[in-house]
């Protein structure tokens, strides 16, 4: 099946956060861990952070966090965001621990506060990739 054109900016699919967005087509929030240390990080890299070991696994998360800050976008930096305005730029701390920044959906202004509990939903892009978003929950 199709999926509608996406006019948003999308990141380009490398080898090495393929099954990021591969998980993300399944509804499902993946992330790396370490097999020398249980790290578990955020953005994909070749090593872990903690200990530099090379060797790691994909896990998939709860995709359940709490939202840590925010900013409410009004200036318009790309025009295919002109419908969005205002919008809600976050930056979350996943359960696991890694911190992603996304969109949150489905929450108003007067609601956010840090802390504030979120879980992911997916918004499909293209026939290969889902953007991650967090709401309320």
């Amino acid at each position: 099946m199709d999926t509608p054109a996406y006019s948003k900016p999308l990141p380009v699919l490398t080898k090495l956060n393929a099954p990021f967005w591969e998980g993300t087509k399944r509804g499902e929030l993946r992330l790396q861990r370490c097999l020398a240390c249980g790290h578990v990080w955020f953005p994909p890299s070749t090593h872990c952070a903690r200990c530099l070991a090379t060797t790691y696994e994909w896990i998939t998360v709860s995709g359940r966090g709490k939202v840590w800050s925010w900013i409410v976008m009004h200036q318009r930096y790309f025009k295919a965001f002109d419908a969005d305005l205002p919008y809600i730029v976050a930056m979350i701390e996943l359960a696991e621990g890694p911190m992603l920044m996304s969109t949150l959906v489905g929450i108003s202004k007067a609601e956010i506060h840090c802390d504030l509990p979120v879980r992911v939903v997916f918004e499909d892009a293209t026939d290969d990739m889902a953007v991650p978003k967090f709401t309320s929950g």
